[in-house]
């Protein structure tokens, strides 16, 4: 049998990580009947979002400015992923732009659409509130347009600041 090429090997195995995930979601939905599988999946997508903040923490310089870096962090890990994702700066804002989505394709294949964008919503958030407090910053975002939505991409503003001292009372 030829080799296969690492390209091939990779991305057959991010649709087999894919399709685990949702072979996750059924088992789950299955064992526990009464359970909510989008609840669920949002949990797995905040403690894999606490995760990722692990990860994003060694990347950061905190004497540059802090947005770029994070909007930097999470186009990598979504390319390394076979995501489409790209950094904008518009008029002194951050933007993340995902094109195209191979997560998009396979909830709406699965009929899953409307658990889309909340999981990535509950990622990204629970990623900002773990890197923030890990580096002491104030991370925020807000998804401008989505895939699942009817939008062109998805489109998420990225603002970070030093966390502001709070006084003692």
């Amino acid at each position: 049998m030829a080799e296969i090429p690492l390209e091939t090997r990779f991305n057959v195995l991010s649709q087999i990580t894919r399709a685990q995930h949702f072979a996750w979601r059924e088992a789950v939905a299955r064992l526990f009947p009464k359970a909510d599988p989008a609840a669920v999946v949002n949990l797995m997508w905040e403690i894999t979002g606490e995760q990722t903040a692990e990860a994003y923490v060694k990347r950061i310089q905190k004497d540059k400015p802090l947005a770029p870096q994070v909007a930097q962090c999470i186009a990598w890990s979504s390319r390394c992923m076979g995501e489409d994702a790209a950094v904008l700066e518009k008029d002194g804002q951050t933007f993340v732009k995902h094109s195209d989505c191979p997560w998009f394709h396979w909830h709406k294949r699965l009929g899953l659409l409307a658990e889309d964008r909340p999981g990535c919503d509950a990622w990204f958030a629970a990623t900002f509130a773990e890197l923030g407090r890990r580096i002491g910053a104030d991370i925020g975002f807000e998804t401008i347009e989505s895939l699942p939505e009817g939008g062109s991409s998805c489109l998420r503003r990225i603002s970070a600041q030093p966390a502001k001292e709070h006084p003692r009372a």
